[in-house]
């Protein structure tokens, strides 16, 4: 198939990252008889610098017209003013909310190799899978803003609508997962949460082959923590899921490991890793690239309908989380690159092997 890219390297450690990516979608292209075509643009303190707006025109008119995007990360000190008028999330705010892509998937799983950089002991890692469907467009994060002399506002406002899309989408999703769906709100303090809480209980109705829970923001934030293998798919609100799903990062040992998919009504989404941009390690060569890897098996999942190819992609960091080698922040040596030629070989073993034993078949002994 053909399919155009647009790849916003953004910030810190995004350029470095987003490269790897890059690789390891040729390299799919190239063993499974795709042409992928890679338009890289500028977006956030990048494009600050050099065009005076997080989000430049051309950028957004080549991420409206991609078949999907795949996003760095944004920011750093040098835009780090909190009463600058311009700052580099602002583009990432713009992008979302002009690519209408309003589901935020963010999955966790713990691999086995790496239980030990969990902060959690061991039998509470056991079995842990769960997809984060995080409402992205709305809330306080887009809301009406003010600021006074000694106060601030920020509204958090959301219609019947924008959370009954985002809700349906998490039920569909479980239907192809464990079947149960855990709602976050805190419906005994806001109004907001408790038109969440009664739009999603309309929804679970059509979807009787579906348990619903309910949990408050924070006792979720604390279950989390002690019985996390205990969930499938968890549905929440922008800040709410912003807040658990860095918490749950945690559980899996690392931010560089875990990829995210924003996803609207059509096949088109924003691809991006979790972390940050790191700006710490920005340029040394030692950024995790996993998340940002797994970021793109998503987007040949659920952009690009390849969900083979996403599965080679995915064993091959598995081989790699499970043989090395490793970054830094898994405990690790390995650079950046060291890590993307393991990903590649990996991933050649991987379809190597496929290509042997096709589906169906299997090696004696």
């Amino acid at each position: 198939m053909k399919a155009r890219i647009v790849i916003l390297p953004g910030d810190g450690v995004g350029p470095e990252v987003t490269a790897v990516a890059v690789a390891v979608l040729e390299a799919v292209a190239a063993h499974y008889g795709h042409e992928f075509t890679f338009d890289r643009q500028l977006v956030g303190g990048a494009a600050i610098d050099a065009a005076g707006e997080p989000l430049p025109a051309a950028t957004l008119a080549a991420c409206q017209a991609a078949d999907a995007v795949l996003l760095g990360a944004v920011g750093g000190p040098k835009w780090s003013d909190p009463n600058a008028k311009v700052r580099p999330e602002q583009g990432l705010l713009a992008l979302r909310a002009a690519l209408g892509v309003y589901a935020n998937l963010r999955p966790l799983s713990v691999h086995p190799a790496l239980a030990a950089l969990s902060p959690l002991k061991d039998e509470k890692l056991r079995d842990v899978d769960v997809l984060f469907v995080r409402e992205l467009t709305g809330g306080a994060y887009f809301g009406a803003k003010t600021r006074g002399a000694d106060y601030a506002t920020d509204e958090c406002r959301y219609t019947e609508a924008e959370v009954e899309r985002v809700v349906r989408r998490a039920f569909e999703l479980a239907r192809g997962r464990r079947r149960h769906v855990t709602s976050v709100d805190k419906a005994n303090v806001l109004e907001t949460s408790r038109l969440w809480r009664r739009t999603v209980m309309r929804v679970a109705a059509d979807y009787p082959d579906v348990a619903l829970e309910h949990q408050l923001v924070d006792s979720m934030a604390m279950l989390l923590l002690t019985r996390p293998a205990s969930y499938d798919v968890v549905v929440t609100e922008n800040l709410f899921g912003d807040i658990l799903t860095d918490e749950a990062a945690a559980i899996a040992g690392s931010l560089g490991l875990l990829p995210s998919a924003s996803l609207g009504e059509g096949r088109a989404g924003l691809y991006e890793p979790i972390h940050g941009s790191a700006p710490d390690i920005a340029g040394q060569g030692v950024a995790n690239p996993i998340g940002t890897v797994l970021s793109a098996a998503l987007l040949l999942r659920h952009s690009l309908q390849l969900d083979v190819e996403a599965q080679a992609v995915e064993a091959a960091v598995g081989h790699v989380l499970q043989h090395g080698p490793r970054s830094r922040d898994l405990g690790g040596h390995a650079g950046t690159a060291e890590v993307r030629d393991a990903v590649l070989a990996a991933l050649a073993g991987h379809i190597a092997h496929a290509d042997a034993f096709p589906r169906g078949v299997r090696a004696c002994g």
